[in-house]
């Protein structure tokens, strides 16, 4: 993998939407691309990591100019992917938002985020900890690069034994792939002491539509009749199918007395 420093005249994206799902007035992403190499997210096309060198700086400027609101990191691209180890830009800019009081949720696949931990302590701070399955089979199909789903819920209990805000997030749910591990993921959310457990469907565009069809094909190739079926004239799946999953996600959760949505 190579890192490349870029300079950035702008790092603060201000959210237009009400986000429902994570709760963010703003975003920052501190790397452009993802060394994790998940299959369903079009920020691993590329083999270079744009590090963007002067975040920290544009961000002490921009910062002055935005109201009070929660900031998103990590929003497109893991903030605490590998390169994170060498350059420590997602922690400079924690301690940035230290200094100004501005609360944060940071969304991420990494235990190394224990790394900061005493920081995030110190923080208006919230976690959570991305997952897709927790076998092994399926994520070395579609996150070869990621860190274990063990070790991404013993991060989740860490920060849980800090007091750090932290939740799950089942996103994306892979369809016809994770509907038996549903209810194995949201019990091993509720036993890490995760505070709430997110989901999201997926969603297939362009070029990414067409790389993970691609890996149906060589893996799961009795699936892609019925993909091509379920996101027909759409990179969103049928409704129906949509609210099947929803409904199986809000059984789950109600057993296992973990809300599905950031209540905290």
């Amino acid at each position: 993998m190579e890192y490349k420093l870029i300079h950035c005249d702008s790092v603060v994206k201000k959210i237009t939407r009400k986000d429902a799902l994570f709760h963010g007035n703003y975003c920052v992403d501190p790397y452009q691309n993802c060394e994790f190499g998940c299959l369903y997210c079009d920020s691993s096309f590329e083999k270079i990591i744009y590090v963007k060198a002067n975040v920290v700086d544009v961000l002490n400027k921009e910062i002055e100019h935005i109201k009070n609101g929660r900031i998103i990191i990590g929003s497109v691209h893991d903030p605490y992917q590998n390169a994170e180890k060498k350059y420590m830009l997602t922690k400079n800019i924690l301690e940035t938002l230290q200094q100004y009081n501005f609360p944060c949720h940071i969304l991420t696949k990494s235990p190394l985020i224990l790394r900061d931990i005493d920081l995030l302590s110190s923080l208006q701070c919230m976690v959570t900890i991305s997952l897709t399955s927790l076998d092994d089979r399926v994520l070395r199909v579609f996150e070869p690069g990621a860190p274990s789903p063990h070790d991404r819920l013993k991060a989740v209990e860490k920060l849980r034994d800090h007091g750090i805000t932290t939740g799950v997030a089942l996103i994306p749910m892979l369809p016809y792939i994770i509907e038996s591990e549903i209810e194995g993921i949201v019990k091993a959310a509720q036993e890490s002491n995760a505070q709430y457990l997110l989901h999201k469907h997926l969603e297939l565009k362009g070029d990414q539509e067409i790389l993970f069809k691609d890996m149906i094909k060589i893996h799961y190739p009795h699936l892609l009749p019925k993909y091509d079926e379920l996101y027909k004239d759409d990179f969103n799946p049928r409704k129906q199918y949509i609210q099947e999953l929803n409904k199986m996600l809000d059984l789950y959760c109600n057993k296992y007395h973990i809300p599905d949505k950031i209540t905290v």
